[in-house]
């Protein structure tokens, strides 16, 4: 019997080690366990996420919460440490680049336990981001790379990684998607909000770089302003971004026409997305997730470590100047508005977005890469 132990600590890894945990029980002679750091500890961040995704219960729970990056990192690497003394672990797998990837991959290291990354090779080329740092030194530590897009495989061989670690195997993200769409289709959000399908706009912001300064965050709240104009508006406020707009009193500002919401379940928030005419966002995943859906997205950063949802899928990068965020936001609806009146489906295996070419699912994301990482495990262990 192997053991493997999958760490998950913020909302994005719940959806990534879901599939790993289903493709993990064809091996019966392999025992995968699941630690839960705390990074994301309260029940909409968190627990809401076992629930929907049918986790079990997790088998270590390491309560760190909140704090600085420091005292978040060294919190989670004391906890895990004395798991892994405990379990002695054959394999521990980590996912995506939050501080639970890196800290928990720094102590497996030190344990000389190998190490499996889930969504490895990813690069903004911004080490000004706190998860460039981490994806870099916990690409450095693993032992094997599950990379979910050509880019990821350009990146690792350019830093030296060798071959024979480096798997190609598409995106658990992707394999969540699929496997819940039904559950998704059944989410009753929209009636709760009382939104028609394509009749608003979906936006998240919480990265520091967009919220942590009054004037960035005052000036995107206007944006939302004038746009709201235009569409409705639908604002999962993320508990970061909340606690800005608190601090900085801009409360007033965000107009009528804005839905806030706390964050929402995986299950409502994916309806959203499936249903939005746009999606304005500063995340990652929903980068990959609207690609899939092919819903247009519009992303408020300079850089992206997922390219393929800019080469060929349905994103694009906007940089964070109001201006240019808008501008492409107005062309996106003029362009959504032009396809209706030509009777014209606008969601379609091919999607044209302004300034774009025909928009494609990229290669192996197709809800299988669980199963190809969970083979390639069992063989090699």
């Amino acid at each position: 019997m192997k053991k493997i132990i999958s760490v998950v600590g913020a909302r994005p890894n719940f959806m990534k080690v879901a599939p790993l945990f289903r493709a993990f029980q064809q091996y019966r002679d392999i025992q995968h366990l699941i630690c839960h750091t705390g990074q994301h500890y309260d029940d909409r961040m968190s627990r809401i996420f076992f629930e929907e995704l049918e986790l079990p219960r997790p088998d270590f729970y390491l309560g760190v919460g909140s704090g600085t990056h420091a005292e978040q990192l060294a919190g989670i690497m004391l906890g895990f440490e004395k798991i892994l003394q405990s379990e002695r672990p054959d394999l521990v797998i980590v996912v995506g680049d939050v501080n639970s990837t890196v800290a928990c991959s720094l102590i497996a290291s030190r344990f000389l336990i190998p190490i499996a990354h889930v969504e490895a090779g990813l690069r903004s080329f911004d080490r000004t981001m706190p998860e460039e740092i981490n994806r870099l030194l916990t690409d450095a530590l693993a032992d094997y790379l599950f990379v979910s897009e050509p880019s990821g495989i350009r990146n690792l061989q350019k830093e030296g990684i060798p071959q024979e670690k480096i798997f190609f195997v598409g995106n658990v993200m992707i394999d969540s998607l699929l496997y819940y769409l039904p559950k998704i289709a059944q989410s009753e959000i929209l009636q709760t909000l009382h939104c028609q399908p394509g009749e608003y706009i979906l936006v998240t912001l919480h990265r520091p770089s967009n919220v942590d300064h009054r004037e960035e965050l005052k000036e995107l709240i206007g944006l939302l302003r004038e746009i709201a104009s235009l569409k409705k508006i639908i604002f999962p406020v993320h508990p970061r971004t909340r606690n800005k707009i608190h601090e900085f009193s801009l409360e007033d500002m965000l107009p009528a026409n804005v839905i806030i919401t706390e964050p929402l379940g995986y299950l409502d928030f994916m309806q959203l997305v499936q249903h939005a005419a746009l999606v304005i966002t500063d995340s990652g995943g929903i980068q990959e997730e609207t690609t899939f859906l092919q819903i247009p997205c519009i992303t408020v950063r300079n850089n992206t470590e997922r390219p393929v949802t800019v080469e060929i899928g349905t994103n694009r990068l906007a940089g964070t100047d109001p201006a240019q965020i808008k501008q492409m936001v107005f062309e996106t609806l003029s362009n959504l508005s032009a396809g209706r009146q030509e009777g014209q489906p606008i969601r379609q295996e091919s999607v044209k977005t302004p300034g774009s070419k025909d928009s494609r699912i990229p290669e192996l994301w197709d809800g299988h890469a669980a199963e190809r990482i969970a083979k390639i495990i069992y063989e090699k262990l």
